[in-house]
């Protein structure tokens, strides 16, 4: 997997303080996208173990909230392969920081459905893995900048955990 970015001290990308990486690679070619260079899967540089702990360290002081992932498109299945053992050791090493990422791809219509582009073998432990996912593609005759975390209304700030156990989506902030 590549990566085009690596943002320190980002607030707008998820609440509070955060690191925030942007993978490469995008299938979804939203119009207006604010990437665009991303949708290539060899953009920028390789996500290295080196990557893995600047980002460690970058959230380890307490005014850090956690990390956000971003796009290109973190569900890529070959950009969730590389991420899911990833994550797992931002789970050990920073347990009380949280994890939010942004996709194109719905929940319920693309993420759960089976057969889907984005469904692989990884995909339902990566869910596991999250506190926020922001759902759905870009949509500009339904931008809003007056949103927060999300560039139009039709996308969704889901609470992963109680959406989990619940089975049913639960919106983050409810």
């Amino acid at each position: 997997m590549y990566y085009c970015e690596l943002k320190r001290n980002d607030i707008a990308n998820g609440e509070g303080v955060r690191t925030t990486l942007f993978v490469s690679g995008c299938t979804n070619h939203c119009q207006e996208c604010f990437q665009p260079q991303t949708w290539s899967f060899e953009y920028g540089q390789p996500f290295t173990k080196d990557t893995e702990d600047a980002i460690i360290e970058s959230v380890k002081p307490y005014y850090i909230n956690g990390l956000t992932l971003l796009g290109g498109e973190p569900f890529e299945p070959a950009n969730q392969r590389a991420l899911v053992p990833f994550l797992h050791r931002f789970r050990q090493d920073c347990p009380d920081k949280t994890i939010w990422c942004y996709s194109g791809f719905t929940l319920d219509e693309e993420l759960w459905r089976d057969g889907s582009y984005p469904r692989c073998e990884v995909t339902d432990e990566m869910l596991s893995l999250l506190d926020v996912l922001v759902d759905g593609r870009f949509v500009r005759e339904l931008k809003d900048i007056s949103l927060r975390f999300r560039g139009s209304s039709n996308q969704r700030l889901i609470d992963v955990p109680k959406t989990l156990e619940e089975g049913k989506i639960v919106l983050w902030g409810t």
